[in-house]
């Protein structure tokens, strides 16, 4: 019985390798920078990964929660399906050379396969080699699960669990790029001025280095941005002359907004700590 619910998924982890062609086509952050490694840049680039969470958003709120999915007596293996799923793609992914990228960090990393093919990914080494250190992919997996999941999915079980954990991973992924590139941040901010930093470094001060990395303007100013993103993406749109000329949204746009206020910048920063407290080693 186990046996055959694991074949009946192979099939399925890959296909999601044609997906991980999507989100392989997202520039590392150096590159999306044009090699102008500035405050600015990497911003820039850090606005474009607004889009890609919010699509991955609106894909995961076709399918209702399926809490089944997310069983780990389901398979009877210890492993939930949503688990089972990731594990394996992440495998599948880390073989044709995924997980080469500072902000592209595994859930699972443990025992990963080396790439069969040469990778032909190359860039300017601009991040301390600690950095691959850093990751903060448990915490990102337990809030999703337990508390941004059922704000944005309707109750019920459709059975439709592997397209679902397949939305689920997508999401995954796109929250954890955005988070972990807060080392590139970072390092930009470290270089621009070194003696801010150096002392809280120095001194292990994770409140100075969180202080220094806080502005309120910016962060206010992000929530208001992803939000508007999600009204103009989610949106359903009709041509139905007869329509009341209420919006709907394929997501509320104020999820979006919750979710960069409480997880995605505040755990962006923890990056950008942990980070910098390992820059001057």
């Amino acid at each position: 019985m186990l046996e055959t619910k694991l074949k009946a998924f192979l099939p399925l982890l890959i296909q999601h390798l044609f997906l991980y062609h999507y989100l392989s086509s997202l520039l590392p952050i150096s590159m999306a920078c044009n090699n102008k490694f500035t405050l600015d840049s990497v911003r820039d680039a850090l606005i474009r990964e607004e889009d890609s969470i919010v699509f991955s958003l609106i894909e995961r709120a076709r399918f209702p929660y399926n809490a089944p999915a997310y069983d780990p007596s389901f398979l009877g293996n210890g492993f939930s399906i949503a688990e089972f799923y990731v594990r394996g793609t992440e495998s599948l992914q880390a073989k044709i050379g995924r997980y080469q990228k500072p902000e592209d960090v595994p859930f699972f990393p443990k025992d990963l396969p080396s790439p069969l093919p040469p990778t032909k990914y190359s860039q300017k080494v601009l991040l301390h080699p600690a950095s691959a250190s850093v990751t903060v992919n448990e915490a990102i997996w337990k809030f999703y699960f337990t508390e941004l999941l059922p704000l944005f999915t309707t109750k019920g079980n459709d059975g439709n669990y592997a397209s679902t954990v397949a939305s689920d991973f997508v999401c995954l992924q796109a929250i954890s790029r955005r988070i972990h590139s807060g080392k590139y941040v970072a390092e930009v901010k470290f270089t621009d001025a070194p003696q801010d930093y150096s002392p809280a470094i120095s001194s292990k001060d994770r409140d100075k280095l969180m202080d220094l990395l806080t502005f309120v303007a910016v962060e206010e100013a992000v929530k208001k941005r992803v939000e508007k993103k999600a009204r103009l993406f989610s949106q359903n749109v009709t041509l139905d002359e007869n329509d009341s000329g209420k919006t709907q949204y394929k997501i509320n746009p104020l999820v979006v907004s919750h979710l960069y206020d409480k997880w995605v910048m505040p755990l962006t920063k923890v990056v950008e700590v942990e980070y910098l407290l390992l820059r001057l080693s």
